[in-house]
């Protein structure tokens, strides 16, 4: 094994392992039965987190020219500020 394979497969592993983490976060907001605008956004913000570092590292995006990961960036910006503008306009 390659020096190379030895730490992409570590560095993925904790990438895995920050996405259990967050994964648990949620889960344990959701068990408490937790609400509110903050913890709504929190949980937006986890998400988009989560789906950013699965584009970069589990679809090979950090590897792509600088336009692709804009994209995804800009798409998980766009549809996680419709969520929460259309959350916060329903607490009106």
């Amino acid at each position: 094994m390659t020096k190379f394979n030895t730490q992409s497969k570590f560095f993925s592993t904790v990438i895995w392992l920050i996405l259990v983490m967050l994964t648990i976060v949620t889960y344990t907001l959701g068990e408490k039965g937790l609400s509110g605008k903050y913890v709504m956004l929190g949980l937006l913000v986890i998400t988009m987190i989560k789906g950013q570092l699965i584009a970069n590292y589990f679809m090979a995006l950090r590897k792509t020219k600088l336009i692709w990961r804009a994209i995804m960036f800009g798409y998980f910006i766009i549809v996680g500020g419709l969520i929460g503008l259309a959350y916060l306009m329903g607490l009106k």
